[in-house]
């Protein structure tokens, strides 16, 4: 596969992290300015936070769990040349699931289809690696 082919999941997840990142600072900065939270409330902590903002921030750090297996398997991947196709298309159904889970997670957060979407791009992403592991281990 092209390493343009490999790389685009990588940017859209990356994408969407800033993308977290910047609706997470918009929803905190709004909540200061209607005096729903005051400075000396978030000096120490995250827990003072109303609902939308504190939404967006645990969105924005679920980028930094589950994904951070995802970076380092593109990496090993890369290197070893086991990027194929298959490779690619795991990276993808890992990626739309991780959009799925923020896009539910910053809306209704209905815990339920959360969890599942959060379940899904495990599943892919444990597939992904026993693949990767298996094609290492046996030198396919």
């Amino acid at each position: 596969m092209s390493i343009q082919a490999v790389l685009l999941p990588v940017f859209v997840q990356v994408g969407l992290t800033f993308i977290l990142l910047l609706l997470m600072g918009r929803a905190r900065f709004t909540a200061l300015r209607a005096r729903e939270v005051k400075l000396g409330d978030i000096a120490l902590g995250q827990n003072a936070w109303p609902d939308r903002p504190a939404q967006f921030a645990r969105s924005y750090q679920n980028q930094f769990e589950l994904p951070i297996l995802f970076y380092v398997l593109v990496v090993l991947a890369i290197i070893t040349k086991k990027d194929d196709l298959l490779f690619v298309v795991l990276e993808w159904l890992f990626v739309a699931t991780r959009l799925v889970h923020a896009y539910i997670h910053t809306g209704s957060n209905a815990v339920t289809r959360r969890f599942t979407a959060f379940v899904a791009g495990m599943t892919v992403l444990i597939a992904a690696w026993a693949i990767f592991a298996f094609r290492i281990l046996t030198g396919l």
